[in-house]
């Protein structure tokens, strides 16, 4: 196992780095773009050697027990929306990174135990995919609902899972998949704050870490309560070991603890969309910063040295994390964002465009690193990540 995988986060039974998994599919074909951000086939529906498909799987995580337990001490039902828009949005915004922005069709699988899960959690959730669907719509964003399935699988899931995938096919001529080159500058979108296109502060979390986050957080009452809420196989000192209730507030913030947590993964549709159709090719890649977050860069990059030196802040929720967990510096930024989850790569002259797009959304945006030649006699990718007075280096 990595380092990473081999500490807390690891002995919870999840994975930064998906280490066994990309061994076990790196072999595999690449597509027809080896470096881009997902795979990209021929296109299957029309058959047209000038388009090409992609199609994409993804959910909201352990984040769906937040929504359970919040939704066991409350009674409030409208929580599992958000976790509708989590679903969504890991799909939708892996889709972007490769300039797949038309024509997106979602299927949802919600797989529940019916016995703590009723049809009240269904209906929110349906719900929530129908309301984030017509806000991209309202945006120009083209979502189609394509249904999804329902199964009660009380055998298997001790709460709930939320899960989409989502396909869509597109030009060839537009795909962004050519890897990140040297001598391009690095602008970080916020993942937190309150943008013109959402109703309420984002605290950051995404969907990233939130076994990790919800142990180090709350409190031992939610082992003791609602012991269906995580995996009993897991060591006792590391099952709710923090210090906070759900409805506890969250230092160095206006949002409670809770409400912190559950933040619905922020989508950057709303501005990567327009830039997309208004001025193709000026984005010379996308990173979600998801799995395996600031060094998710890493698997894209053609002989690059990844310097990010300016980061965001710390949001108050991931410092809160780092303090209650003694994680260190170096493995926070490999399982959380830490104040951006999307990063776009362009020539230096285009900063101003991208930096305009993301103020008139009222979308926090800042130039936080570069791209340069990597100087390793291997030529392999290698990134340095400055943050709390520290250097930290990562490579695959």
């Amino acid at each position: 196992m990595s380092e990473t995988d081999s500490s807390r986060y690891g002995a919870r039974g999840v994975s930064a780095s998906k280490s066994d998994v990309h061994k076990a599919v790196d072999k595999l074909d690449k597509g027809l773009f080896p470096y881009a951000f997902c795979k990209i086939t021929a296109d299957p529906f029309s058959g047209d050697s000038e388009r090409c498909s992609v199609i994409h799987a993804d959910g909201s995580g352990t984040k769906s027990i937040l929504a359970y337990l919040h939704y066991r001490e409350t009674g409030d039902v409208s929580v599992f929306e958000g976790i509708a828009q989590d679903s969504i949005v890991m799909n939708l915004d892996d889709l972007l990174c490769v300039g797949a922005h038309k024509g997106i069709m979602l299927s949802s699988t919600i797989n529940r135990n019916s016995h703590r899960c009723d049809g009240d959690v269904i209906a929110a959730l349906i719900q929530g995919n129908e309301k984030f669907i017509q806000t991209m719509r309202d945006f120009d964003i083209d979502i189609i609902n394509g249904g999804g399935e329902t199964a009660d699988m009380g055998d298997v899931i001790r709460t709930i899972s939320v899960d989409t995938c989502a396909v869509a096919t597109m030009k060839r001529s537009e795909v962004i998949g050519d890897g990140i080159k040297p001598n391009l500058v690095i602008v970080g979108l916020a993942s937190h704050g309150k943008s013109v296109y959402e109703t309420f502060e984002n605290s950051g979390i995404g969907s990233n870490g939130l076994t990790s986050a919800r142990h180090e957080m709350l409190s031992s009452h939610y082992r003791e309560t609602y012991p269906e809420a995580y995996d009993p196989e897991i060591d006792s000192s590391l099952v709710y070991c923090g210090p906070y209730r759900m409805q506890d507030a969250l230092p160095g913030s206006s949002l409670k603890v809770g409400e912190a947590l559950l933040s619905p993964t922020r989508t950057y549709a709303p501005m990567v969309v327009p830039l997309m159709k208004e001025k193709p090719g000026l984005m010379k890649a996308l990173i979600h910063c998801s799995g395996g977050a600031q060094t998710k860069c890493l698997r894209f990059g053609l002989g690059v040295h990844f310097i990010k030196d300016d980061l965001f802040d710390v949001p108050p929720l991931f410092s809160e994390i780092q303090k209650h967990s003694g994680t260190t510096t170096a493995e926070m930024y490999k399982v959380y964002n830490m104040g951006h989850r999307m990063e776009v790569y362009v020539e230096p002259d285009d900063v101003p465009e991208v930096l305009s797009r993301a103020k008139a959304l009222e979308l926090d945006a800042k130039v936080i690193g570069r791209t340069e030649e990597s100087k390793r006699e291997d030529k392999a990718s290698h990134l340095t990540l400055r943050a709390n007075g520290e250097e930290l280096s990562y490579q695959l």
